[in-house]
């Protein structure tokens, strides 16, 4: 019948709006397990490319003849033909524009709420990786918060609201994806800051992130540094005007985060503990909860944000209760899920040890978030 194109945007608005869709991955299946396109009412169906060379005739029967139907592959060219196949075969179906690779690369603007102080701060969700980041708003001055590499959202996205960039964050030295921190605090004259205690090996200029506090926009909206090691031995929290913690890769929605992508698992597992059991323990209830990634589709909330309050956190968060410290450790270091494809690159490139061109990016950071616990 006919073929058109989904955008990876038009997608996350899916997954936000729970529609229904039928995905035909023509991936290798191992690539398939491994990663998919996830949402809360989507179907599969795992037919490799090569395996469709000589027709579709085989799957036309397993094609839903009343729900959209979205081929997806690597890069786009062999959802294309099969797509084209499927439409000769008298279908209507739709192929994701960019393949895969668009899809880890998306990034999609959230508002998470107005703070208290004036201002806005927004959750900049990247859907195909689990990854989240920040911008904090205040009297059209912004602060960034664990940019992703794919910079120019965060400039176009401050233009558009008339802020001007002037402090951009990272909550630790990142292992699962490449922090675009450092390039957007380069590219917008901002301050690039950095716990200093995981920056003993980087290779260029940074601000040493403590128990620092800033105010913003000449307000009294403030962001405040807590020390709150254990991912990693700098990592670092946020209160941010008194409202929300971006608690960065120590603690998410339906996990906690993991100490062992420096290979110090058995020395941070105590500091990943103290963080969980003592510091923020000593935090208000109320405090919003806002993490540096996430890993399943149902830690989205209605309009797309990840975030939940503190004490629910307490409350059903497996990961912060667990009163044996043994068995703690247990699942600390028992149930590790497997390492970020690549982990040891990306933080030679976060230390600036190594400069990859975009293609190697790209191939550096595919594949889904692993930087948690469950």
């Amino acid at each position: 019948m006919s073929v058109y194109t989904l955008t990876a945007k038009e997608i996350t608005q899916k997954i936000f709006n729970k529609e229904p869709l039928f995905i035909l991955d023509v991936r290798n299946e191992h690539d398939f397990k491994d990663w998919k396109i996830e949402g809360h009412y989507f179907e599969y169906l795992n037919v490799p490319y090569f395996d469709l060379l000589d027709g579709v005739e085989e799957i036309l029967e397993k094609m839903p003849p009343n729900k959209e139907i979205l081929v997806v592959c690597a890069k786009e060219g062999s959802s294309i033909m099969v797509a084209d196949m499927l439409s000769e075969a008298g279908l209507t179906v739709a192929y994701l524009k960019g393949g895969m690779r668009a899809w880890s690369e998306h990034v999609e603007p959230v508002k998470v709420g107005d703070l208290k102080g004036g201002g806005e701060i927004y959750q900049f969700v990247r859907i195909g990786k689990g990854c989240l980041s920040y911008m904090v708003i205040a009297n059209k001055e912004a602060v960034v918060i664990d940019a992703t590499r794919m910079t120019d959202i965060y400039v176009d996205f401050s233009k558009e609201i008339g802020a001007t960039i002037t402090h951009v964050f990272d909550t630790h030295l990142h292992a699962d994806h490449i922090s675009g921190g450092r390039s957007l605090a380069e590219a917008t004259k901002a301050t690039y800051w950095l716990p200093e205690k995981d920056a003993k090996e980087v290779e260029f200029d940074y601000e040493p992130l403590e128990e620092t506090v800033i105010t913003i926009g000449n307000t009294d909206v403030s962001i405040q540094a807590l020390y709150s090691p254990g991912h990693t031995i700098g990592s670092t929290s946020f209160i941010i005007d008194k409202q929300y913690l971006l608690s960065g890769d120590i603690l998410f929605i339906d996990s906690i985060g993991r100490p062992d992508l420096a290979g110090m698992a058995e020395d941070w597992i105590s500091d990943l503990r103290e963080t969980l059991y003592k510091r923020y323990k000593e935090l208000w209830d109320e405090l919003i909860v806002l993490p540096a990634h996430f890993m399943l589709i149902n830690e989205l909330n209605e309009d797309g944000s990840v975030a939940k309050t503190l004490n629910k956190l307490f409350a059903k968060n497996h990961g912060l209760n667990i009163e044996d410290e043994r068995k703690f450790k247990h699942l600390v270091t028992d149930y590790l899920p497997p390492q970020p494809h690549a982990y040891q690159e990306i933080r030679e490139t976060n230390m600036g040890k190594r400069n990859p061109d975009e293609e190697k990016q790209r191939e550096m950071e595919i594949g889904p978030n692993r930087c948690a616990i469950r």
